[in-house]
Order: structure tokens, then C-alpha cells, then sequence
């Protein structure tokens, strides 16, 4: 068997029983991204030689039986905006271009200590901001499926190199749909866990209240072993939740189980209407079919306030953007420009050429709505609709189990189409975004391709700590899916 087509729960199975070793698996890794990372461009950062050390020190540790977790001896790759210590973190942005940090993210450690092997940093929207993975200073990563369109953003390394097989899986963040999104894109799948669940000690922030860290994956079993893995309990971090002490189980894998017979999914009439796609609609209702027909009671609602969602989210994201990224100025690390007169000088030109063009607009947008004068009439009022649509989900969670959609209004865009209108780049995140702003578990699974072969994304939403009904009615659907094709 090839050692690409394994998942990476297979992967590691196939390690501890012999069949193939972590170096070999690194090795196959390697020699892919030799094959295609000139066309996809899904990295910043590789290093070959730490890699295949790493992979022979967890191959040597499972021969000893020291490791006998789902993800032992499996290469993973990392979104560029979670530290890793002693490799470049860049977010790919000119202004952290040299930045090397002295500690590892949280989720990374994690993965580090189950025995999962790192390949390298995935490229991404510079500091997480677009949808497109198009506004990197490190160029433009392209879709596998189809090398002139975009893989989708920001997690678009992430979600290229596992579609690639240039890694069995991979580590993602999620502000507004970065995981999600991209999964759909790029046809594998995508889970944004509930706000707290993933410790956010070491990932480089954009909208704090937000940012979420979770994983891009083959499938979806895959996709539980990796939560599970990286769910952790973080007194590091101010908004890392004790699921444990909550009773909130983190035992993910328990819920891989294919039954959803008498489970209630809702499908917002909101989500189906003016600016869908007709072959993601179709796509997306025949799934919601196949989990009728296996016995969920599936039916449309009235979902309240998802107009409002968009500039909710951008107002909101944007200001807490503005505050986080004060911090890269040219004086203790990162970029600093060359010739300057005087302080204010060295933070102006260092800003100015160290930024893109999308992350000056974000700021400029959040300094704005958190400005005098304006506090009130933009950031405040934004606070008070991210509360009202946290009700509006509260209302349909006490009805259904799982609310059922689409990722994207559309399957994935042609390179260059997103970045010449920014607004109709934003309103390609309606699906997404409200999710981040109710502090929701979602995720992304493939359901199809469109006319072009392009993949489309169904996107199954839960209520705040049950990832496991997600997984369970996404196992139930991807199984049913794989032998209707059969």
C-alpha cells in the first residue's frame, strides 16, 4: 500500500505494527513536496534534516512502546501563526520574516508529545487576514484540484498540503471561517471546536474573543483523534476552558459512531437563499437527504440576524486586530526599516513596509470604530448584535441537535478574482462567521464537486460542547457518502 493513501490514524497503526516506519512516512512526505510544492506552494518553512531527526526519535520511542497513541509517528504540518520553537513563525508577513520564538504553541507541544512528527510552517493570509491565502508576503498558495484557483484562506497551506498529501494532517486557526473555508476549497475536512477548548497560548493573535485553533484532516475519524489530542486544559492562556471540571468530555473518538436516527437538524432558510451557488445548494440538500434517509429529522428554520453577521464580525475583528498587532513595531522583534529620524518615525516606515495592504485595512477599519466619537455608534452597537446572535443560535439549539449548511456561497474562486473587490471577499464568509461569534463548535466535510471538479463543503454546526454530536452525524454522512459512491 502507498504510504500516502493512509489517513493518519491508519499511518500510525501501520507504524506500531511494523508495516512502515515513521522515517519512511517522512521520507514519502518529503518526497511529495518535492513533487508538487512548486505549483502549490502550501509552505514558508521546511526543515528536512530536524524532520527525519524528529521521525527516527519517535520511531525509536513506539519500537520501545513509550508511544501508543492515534498520531504516533505521523508528519503534521503548522499554520505559520503558531509559534514553534526554533523554527520561523512568520505569519506570513514581511514584518516577522526573521522571527524564530523561544517556545512552542500549546496545541503544538501537544501533538509533539503524542509523537506526531512536524514537516514544516504552512503558508497562510498575511497575519490571518483574507480568505484566500492570496495576501501572503511568501506568494500565493494554489488549490491542488485546480492550480488556478485559490484554496481558500487564511488556513489555505494547511488545507493544500493535506489535499496535496504533503502532510497526513495539519494544524489550522479558525477567526471567521480560516478552517472551515478552506477545508471545503480544498475537499477534506475542517473542525472549528468551541471557544476555550483548544489553548490559544502561543498562536499569534488577530480577534482574540475569536481565534481558535483546531484541525485539517483526510476524514473525519482522523479529525477526532487530532482534537482530541489537542484539547487541553491551559492555565496559560486567560480563555482556555477545564472541560474536564465542566464535564464537558473531551474523548472524542467515543463519538465516532454511524447513527443519527432521531437526531433534529435544522436548516436555515437564511443560508439557501440570494447569492448560493445552485450547484452547492444541491450538493449541500442531498446530504441533508442522506441523513434523513439514515433517520435524522431534518427541517428548515427561520434563523434570525445572519445579515447582520458580516459587519458584526469585521467591526468586531477588525478592532480587536488593531490592538493585537500594536506590538510589531520595529523595536524588539521583526522587521525594522532601515533609515528612520526618531521613534515615530521608525514605527511609521517600519509599519508601512513591514504590513500588506489587507492587514493596514484591518487596522485602519479597527482604529477607527474604536476611536472617540465612535466607540459607541460602531464597536459598542457591534457587542451588542454578537450577544443577540448568540440568542438567535441559543433559540435554535433548544430545538435542533445540529444546524446543517454550506461552507461558501460558491466552490472556490480563480486566483486574482477575490483581491480586486475586498467587500464581495468579506461577504464570502456569511456562512462562517457567526459561528466564531457565538463561540460555536462547526465543521467543514466534503459533499460533492461542482461542474468544474471543484469540491463544495457542508458545514454542520453545534451547540457550545457538542463537538461529539458534530462528529457523530459527520462519521454517519461521510461513511453513507463513501458507499453510496461505492
Amino acid at each position: 500500500m502507498d504510504i500516502l493513501s493512509y489517513s493518519a490514524v491508519e499511518l500510525s497503526a501501520a507504524v506500531k505494527e511494523g508495516k512502515v516506519t515513521a522515517v519512511e512516512a517522512m521520507e514519502a512526505v518529503l518526497s511529495r513536496i518535492d513533487e508538487r510544492e512548486s505549483d502549490i506552494n502550501a509552505y514558508v518553512t521546511i526543515d528536512r534534516e530536524q524532520a527525519l531527526k524528529a521521525a527516527a526519535a519517535v520511531q525509536e520511542k513506539i519500537e520501545k512502546g513509550e508511544l501508543t497513541g492515534p498520531l504516533a509517528g505521523v508528519p503534521v504540518a503548522v499554520k505559520d501563526n503558531l509559534c514553534t520553537e526554533g523554527m520561523r513563525t512568520t505569519c506570513s508577513s514581511k514584518i516577522l520574516e526573521n522571527f524564530v520564538p523561544t517556545y512552542s504553541a500549546e496545541a503544538v507541544l501537544n501533538l509533539e508529545k503524542a509523537g506526531a512528527v512536524m514537516v514544516g510552517k504552512t503558508n497562510m493570509d498575511e497575519f490571518a487576514m483574507g480568505s484566500t491565502t492570496e495576501t501572503s508576503a511568501y506568494g500565493v498558495t494554489r488549490n491542488p484540484w485546480n492550480t488556478d484557483h485559490v484554496p481558500g484562506g487564511s488556513s489555505g497551506g494547511s488545507a493544500a498540503a493535506v489535499a496535496a498529501g504533503e502532510c497526513f494532517f495539519a494544524l489550522g486557526s479558525d477567526t471567521g471561517g480560516s478552517i472551515r473555508q478552506p477545508a471545503s476549497f480544498c475537499g477534506v475536512v475542517g473542525l472549528k471546536p468551541t471557544y476555550g477548548t483548544v489553548s490559544r497560548y502561543g498562536l499569534v493573535a488577530y480577534g482574540s474573543s475569536l481565534d481558535q485553533i483546531g484541525p485539517l484532516t483526510k476524514n473525519v475519524a482522523d479529525c477526532a483523534a487530532v482534537l482530541e489530542t489537542i484539547a487541553s486544559y491551559d492555565r496559560k492562556d486567560s480563555t482556555s476552558i477545564n472541560r474536564k471540571k465542566e464535564k464537558k468530555d473531551t474523548d472524542f473518538t467515543t463519538a465516532l459512531v454511524e447513527d443519527v436516527k432521531g437526531m433534529k437538524i435544522g436548516i436555515p432558510k437564511d443560508y439557501l437563499g440570494e447569492g448560493l451557488d445552485s450547484e452547492v445548494k444541491n450538493a449541500v440538500l442531498a446530504a441533508a437527504e442522506l441523513l434523513a434517509a439514515k433517520g435524522a429529522v431534518v427541517e428548515e428554520f427561520d434563523l434570525s440576524l445572519v445579515a447582520y453577521a458580516i459587519p458584526t464580525y469585521y467591526t468586531i475583528a477588525a478592532a480587536e486586530a488593531s490592538s493585537n498587532l500594536e506590538r510589531f513595531d520595529g523595536i524588539k522583534y521583526g522587521y525594522r526599516t532601515e533609515k528612520f529620524e526618531g521613534l515615530h518615525d521608525l514605527y511609521k516606515k517600519t509599519r508601512s513596509e513591514g504590513f500588506g495592504a489587507e492587514v493596514k485595512r484591518r487596522i485602519m477599519l479597527g482604529s477607527f470604530v474604536l476611536s472617540s466619537g465612535y466607540y459607541d455608534a460602531y464597536y459598542l452597537k457591534a457587542l451588542k448584535v454578537k450577544a443577540m446572535i448568540k440568542k438567535a443560535f441559543d433559540d435554535a439549539f433548544a430545538k435542533y441537535d445540529l444546524i446543517l449548511g454550506p461552507v461558501a456561497p460558491t466552490t472556490a474562486p480563480k486566483l486574482g478574482d477575490s483581491l480586486q473587490d475586498p467587500l464581495k471577499m468579506y461577504l464570502g464568509d456569511i456562512y462562517t462567521i457567526a459561528v466564531n461569534l457565538a463561540g460555536l463548535p462547526a465543521i467543514s466535510l466534503p459533499c460533492g464537486t461542482d461542474s468544474k471538479g471543484l469540491p463544495i463543503g457542508l458545514q454542520l454546526i453545534a451547540d457550545s460542547f457538542q463537538e461529539k454530536k458534530l462528529i457523530q452525524a459527520a462519521y454517519t454522512y461521510e461513511q453513507n457518502k463513501t458507499k453510496c459512491v461505492e
